[in-house]
Parts: structure tokens; C-alpha cells; sequence
């Protein structure tokens, strides 16, 4: 457990707009992982907001089936955000009125973070940073094209020689978003390095909208430590989510002074097991919009598991060889085969011993 000291206690609600969020913690956008089954679990175990992967502006204008997919949303997983990257603020605005239509959002997150090439080489995504002046118009038309809450994110920078958070991030509170969360890196160094928290510190000291923290959380105790260094008003979690849905409540159950107890092997097996289902329905229901597929649903699910699988193992014996073999998996009884004997080796080892 860790003690709740006067650094770590619960903040008071994460309030964006007319949306108030009782947990201030925040699943972060990340492109191929936090799709619908992800977000729901996240959500169940004690995450407050939950966000959608990465949307293209004008993939929603097109109704494009693949932004469709990232689309999906339901109400157990509420409130849910729906993250938009685009170079346009017309078309940025035009989607976002179409998003909201659809009834399934609680606001709407502009992408003015993301480092990949294939996104900034659009002039999208941390590109955004290089022009606070377009991020300031792009939420404006939003904000008079949608009754949602409006957010941003960035990095704190594209480059040392471009540390420009500041001026952005006046920008972003000029221009009529509601909340802020600032990634403490640079976009040069994507995740790897420390994140730099005086900086974020900084951003919360001038501005006046809510600011969340992302970059550098790794477990509970990191939570607690960005809140007492920053006075951030929410935490984002990414890349330590991943494998690990149960930080939500691991942070939660800190701020309240509460223990937290770790979790067993079954419960991590339960965890895996219905992640795994509720995603191979997740792409059955996609098959509507990929008609054409190289694999059936099942397999299409297990191999986008992947990477969930690889993080919900990590440290236990037997993941080296899990995943030299990952190619073998094709099915669901495949998957739960080769965790059982990550998991419980000797006992897999003894039952082929005896034939059982």
C-alpha cells in the first residue's frame, strides 16, 4: 500500500466545461490499442475519462469504415472522449459536428501531439505546434460548431531548439478549450527520457484552464509524485496502462489512503481471457466494415492482441518464449494455451508429462 500523505490525497472533480469527471484520471489516446473492449475494461476499474484512438478529420468526413471502427463507442465506457488530428480547422470543425451527432461522445480532444510521421507529415499532430495561431482557430470553430466540451494535447516541444509549450498552450486557452494535457516530452524524443515535470509545473502556474499531467507514469506512486511536482489537476496514463487496466484503481485506492491488493494469476488470467473475447467480437462486428481481410475475425483479433498479451506477461518466465512462438497463435484457445504455460509452467509441464 501506499500511505496517502498530504502530496498524493485525492484531488477534488476534473471539471471540462460542464463535465465534471468524480475520478481525475484519464486513459490516454493511443493509436491501435485503446479501442472499444481496452477502454471498457480501463473504465471498470477506476479510470474517469476514457479516450478513443486517434481519428482523421477528414476519414470522418468521408465516413470512411476504418474511422467508423475507431468510432465505436457505448455507455458503460461514458465519459468518453474522441480525439480528432487534422491540419484544417474548417474540416476539423465539420468533423466534429459529425462526431457529436452521433450522440456517443462526452467531448472532443484535438491531437496537437502526436510525433508519427505519417500524421505530422500532414502538417497534423505536433506539426500543430509550429503554429499556435491555427491551433487558436481551429478550436475556435469547433467551439461554435459543437456544444461538447473542446480539449487539446501536445508534447512541451517539437525539439530542444523548440520549446514552445508556453505560447501554445496560451494559444489553446485563448482560442476556448476547456482543458488542457500537456505530454512532458518532446515530440524528437517520443517516450523514451525523463518527462520534464518543471515545465508542466510551469504551464499550470500561468494558465487558467484544468491541466493534465501524461509522461513519466509509470505505477501509482508516479501519480501521486507528478501531482505533488506539477499541481496538475488530472493524470493521464498511456503506455502503463497497457497490461496493467488495474492502475486506475491502484491510483485511486493511494489518493484514498486505501491498500490495493496486488493482483493474483487467475485474476490476471480472467483479465486477459475477457479482454481477448470482448476484442474478437469487437472485429466480428468490424467485418462489417472490412469486407475484405487476409484473416477471419478470430485470428485478426489475436494478432492485434499481440501487444497486449506481451505487456500483461511482462516479467514472469516463459515470455521470451511466448514470444518467439506468437506467430503459432491463430485462435483464442491458442492464446490461453500459451498464457497458462507463462503463467503456471511446472503445472503445464507436469500435465503433458502425464498425459493428462
Amino acid at each position: 500500500m501506499v500511505e496517502s500523505t498530504e502530496n498524493n490525497l485525492k484531488p477534488p472533480p476534473l471539471r471540462i466545461g460542464e463535465l465534471t469527471i468524480d475520478r481525475p484520471t484519464v486513459l490516454a489516446p493511443m493509436a491501435g490499442l485503446t479501442d472499444l473492449p481496452f477502454r471498457l475494461l480501463c473504465a471498470r476499474h477506476g479510470c474517469g475519462l476514457v479516450m478513443t484512438e486517434v481519428v482523421n478529420a477528414q476519414g470522418v468526413l468521408r465516413a470512411s469504415s476504418q474511422t467508423m471502427c475507431y468510432l465505436e463507442a457505448c455507455a458503460q465506457e461514458r465519459p468518453v472522449g474522441a480525439q480528432l488530428y487534422g491540419s484544417d480547422p474548417q474540416v476539423m470543425a465539420e468533423a466534429a459536428a459529425r462526431i457529436e451527432a452521433l450522440g456517443r461522445f462526452d467531448l472532443i480532444d484535438i491531437n496537437c501531439g502526436c510525433p508519427v510521421p505519417k500524421i505530422v507529415n500532414k502538417g497534423a499532430g505536433v506539426a500543430l505546434m509550429k503554429q499556435p495561431g491555427i491551433i487558436a482557430e481551429m478550436i475556435r470553430l469547433i467551439r461554435a460548431a459543437v456544444d461538447l466540451p473542446v480539449t487539446a494535447k501536445t508534447r512541451i516541444g517539437l525539439s530542444p531548439d523548440e520549446v514552445n509549450i508556453s505560447e501554445v498552450a496560451h494559444a489553446i486557452e485563448e482560442g476556448g478549450a476547456q482543458m488542457l494535457a500537456i505530454h512532458a516530452r518532446l515530440a524528437a524524443v517520443k517516450h523514451s527520457g525523463p518527462a520534464d515535470w518543471d515545465l508542466m509545473a510551469l504551464i499550470k502556474s500561468q494558465r487558467q484552464i484544468p491541466i493534465v499531467g501524461n509522461g513519466g507514469i509509470e505505477c501509482a506512486a508516479d501519480a501521486g509524485a507528478m501531482r505533488a511536482a506539477t499541481g496538475v489537476d488530472g493524470v493521464m496514463i498511456g503506455r502503463a496502462a497497457v497490461g496493467n487496466p488495474w492502475i486506475f484503481e491502484e491510483i485511486i485506492a493511494m489518493w484514498e489512503g486505501r491498500s490495493f491488493k496486488p493482483v493474483s494469476l487467475e485474476d490476471r488470467r480472467r483479465m486477459i481471457e475477457e479482454h481477448l473475447l470482448n476484442l474478437i467480437a469487437h472485429f466480428e462486428k468490424k467485418s462489417e466494415y472490412h469486407k475484405r481481410r487476409r484473416y477471419g475475425s478470430e485470428q485478426s483479433a489475436c494478432r492485434h492482441f499481440r501487444t497486449h498479451l506481451i505487456k500483461y506477461l511482462k516479467g514472469h518466465p516463459g515470455i521470451g518464449k511466448l514470444i518467439k512462438h506468437l506467430e503459432d497463435i491463430h485462435s483464442a484457445g491458442d492464446v490461453m494455451v500459451a498464457v497458462d504455460d507463462v503463467l503456471w509452467p511446472k503445472s503445464c509441464s507436469e500435465q503433458l508429462a502425464s498425459g493428462a
